[in-house]
């Protein structure tokens, strides 16, 4: 296949959006959580779906727990 043939450009387009596809499909992205006690960010482990902390705390969570005591 010649680099000039109008083919080309078509096939790489088509291979490219299949694994744009195949990274969204097979993306299982953790959902953050805040910890409302403690507010500390936390993420479902996908295998053993228990919480998995991060020793992160929400910034916007603390302070509203500063500004209600």
């Amino acid at each position: 296949m010649d680099i000039a043939s109008k083919k080309l450009p078509i096939i790489l387009i088509v291979i490219l959006l299949g694994i744009l596809i195949v990274q969204f499909a097979s993306n299982d992205s953790d959902k953050k959580f805040i910890d409302v006690e403690t507010c500390e960010i936390w993420v479902e482990d996908s295998l053993t779906k228990k919480p998995r902390y991060l020793d992160e705390y929400d910034s916007k969570c603390l302070d509203f727990k500063n500004l209600n005591p």
